[in-house]
């Protein structure tokens, strides 16, 4: 069978053309990973994905199939997907974010690919920066969870030709499903998972897609650049899946005034300054425990208790072991 199936489902004209259902998704998707699959029909299927909008059962089925070709993951209780441009973003303070939430005795796996960017919101130039190691593979990326409770593990370890498919915008000049998909993979099996999206309607489609897969736990956000970054200054509303349960959690603002994320200007050494303590910003550190705030919440933490947890957090993170909150406190 051929991706030509699929590609005249999608595209047969008005009234008679569908979007896939999720097997019919999972199918193409794999056709699309054996390379059996004709170049050309691979970027109709995409652009025709991308004309008529996404279904959560395409996203779902995209993601069951690229599951079936990874490698054996670590043991993971957080996925953390960083698939933003960060265009439109400042620093990566997510970064410490999950940081503190490996400290709080999580086993945070952090996976993406960002393309290169000329300012410092390039996140993975700013790993160290933020006490993050970067794994070469998944075994390695084990071995780190092991040492350090966190990890950051390329795509292109673990799944190279789903980078081939993701960097098609560049031949495309559009942005294709498969960058949602990426966020949804949740490529380790994690029981809670946090999300971040540029466009609000992106909440409720990868909330879906979350059921399909049968993702227990699931905390999105619309954040900063597309990344799972909590603005502190507006309200904020988390889409949610609560024992496989849909709900929304609104959480209030941390400070009194709007303010963007890039408008906190500093250059990427300050993320090692804000963590230890010589630099003293109070929008920089409500980005990093709101964001941990909503991490906790996704891992069974009482949404009216997470904020006052991660402040604590915050305020022990340079002595972790006297920090009493484990999963689910």
């Amino acid at each position: 069978m051929t991706l030509a199936r699929y590609v005249h489902v999608m595209g047969r004209g008005p009234g008679r053309s569908r979007n896939l259902d999720q097997a019919e998704a999972r199918d193409a998707m794999r056709l699309i990973l054996s390379q059996d699959a004709d170049p050309h029909a691979i970027g109709a299927l995409l652009m025709l994905m991308r004309y008529r909008g996404e279904s959560a059962a395409e996203i779902a089925g995209f993601a069951q199939a690229i599951r079936a070709t990874l490698p054996i993951m670590p043991e993971v209780d957080l996925d953390w997907p960083s698939y933003a441009a960060g265009r439109t973003r400042g620093l990566p303070w997510f970064l410490l974010a999950a940081r503190l939430v490996a400290q709080a005795g999580a086993r945070v796996l952090l996976h993406g690919w960002n393309a290169p960017q000329s300012h410092g919101a390039d996140t993975r130039a700013a790993l160290p920066l933020a006490g993050i190691a970067q794994a070469t593979t998944p075994e390695h990326a084990a071995r780190l969870l092991d040492r350090d409770g966190i990890a950051f593990l390329p795509l292109e370890c673990f799944a190279p030709r789903t980078l081939a498919l993701l960097r098609l915008r560049e031949v495309l000049g559009l942005r294709s499903c498969i960058n949602t998909v990426c966020r949804v993979l949740n490529p380790a099996r994690a029981p809670a998972a946090v999300q971040g999206v540029f466009h609000p309607p992106y909440r409720a489609l990868q909330q879906a897609a979350g059921q399909l897969l049968d993702q227990p736990d699931l905390c999105i956000l619309k954040g900063g650049g597309g990344e799972f970054e909590r603005n502190p200054g507006k309200d904020v509303t988390l889409f949610r899946l609560s024992a496989g349960l849909p709900l929304e959690t609104v959480l209030s603002p941390l400070l009194p005034a709007p303010r963007r994320l890039s408008d906190t200007t500093y250059p990427p050494d300050a993320l090692a300054a804000l963590w230890h303590g010589q630099l003293h910003d109070k929008s920089a550190t409500a980005i990093v425990t709101g964001t941990a705030a909503a991490a906790l919440i996704a891992l069974g933490h009482a949404p009216d208790a997470a904020q006052l947890q991660a402040n604590t957090l915050w305020a022990r993170r340079l002595h972790p072991h006297s920090t009493p909150f484990t999963q689910g406190a």
